[in-house]
């Protein structure tokens, strides 16, 4: 690597669980106690606002006592540090990276915005919202969760894309390889001749297509990762024992 080069981080819900918040697919937590199906998509929505508005309520509650951990801290260090560019990705909508420090592209939209489905405007959600919350520019009872749910157009896709195309490394972070755009995006980078690597708890359904996989918790994986590319500033530093 050189100092110019591009490093892309995609992150998933495994770097945030170190710092409490569990993923969908965990035992235990607010997940586990309701069906992807009635809170997160248009036609849950549709069907039952209140609940839908009370499950992201909790969720907007959980993530704002969540503090930033280890690896979401080494991001924001990476991304101050490096000399050039550094693209943070996340699928997660909690905020820790801005937390720790960080700047990032929500492809999944943010636990602690609003968006309006009438005229499309955006502001800071309050703690809690329900069917009869206004959106402050047309005044409209249309108030939903700025979050892109299951069947929906993730965010910023064309700027991704525009990354992926031109990156010398590109990292995924605590990701499950079974959500789509984003488990594609290893091929896209490698197809651009990034050197590519995998940091999980586990191998996930697309470790096959990284050069390096490295296992363990985030909060260890991951500030050993961004101290060896800022140390040694060579392409190697992404490879080597977990």
């Amino acid at each position: 690597m050189q100092p110019e080069d591009k490093i892309v981080i995609l992150t998933g819900a495994g770097i945030s669980a170190e710092s409490g918040l569990a993923t969908f697919r965990d035992d235990g937590g607010l997940w586990a106690q309701h069906r992807i199906e009635d809170v997160a998509t248009p036609e849950a929505f549709a069907r039952d606002p209140v609940l839908v508005h009370r499950f992201y309520s909790m969720r907007r509650t959980q993530a704002a006592a969540a503090e930033p951990n280890p690896a979401h801290v080494a991001l924001a260090r990476l991304q101050r540090d490096w000399p050039g560019e550094v693209v943070i990705v996340t699928q997660n909508v909690d905020g820790l990276h801005e937390r720790a420090g960080a700047t990032a592209l929500h492809m999944h939209g943010e636990l602690s915005r609003a968006l309006c489905a009438a005229c499309g405007h955006r502001w800071d959600a309050p703690s809690e919202m329900t069917p009869e919350t206004t959106c402050p520019a047309c005044a409209q009872v249309s108030a939903r969760p700025d979050i892109v749910w299951f069947g929906e157009m993730p965010y910023h896709m064309d700027e991704i894309e525009a990354h992926l195309a031109d990156c010398a490394v590109f990292a995924a972070i605590g990701t499950s390889g079974q959500v789509w755009p984003a488990a594609g995006f290893v091929r896209e980078a490698a197809r651009a001749g990034a050197e590519t690597v995998e940091m999980n708890l586990e191998r996930s359904e697309v470790s096959r297509a990284f050069d390096t996989v490295r296992i363990g918790p985030a909060g260890r994986v991951v500030p050993a990762w961004v101290d060896g590319i800022l140390t040694a500033g060579t392409g190697g530093t992404t490879g080597g024992a977990p």
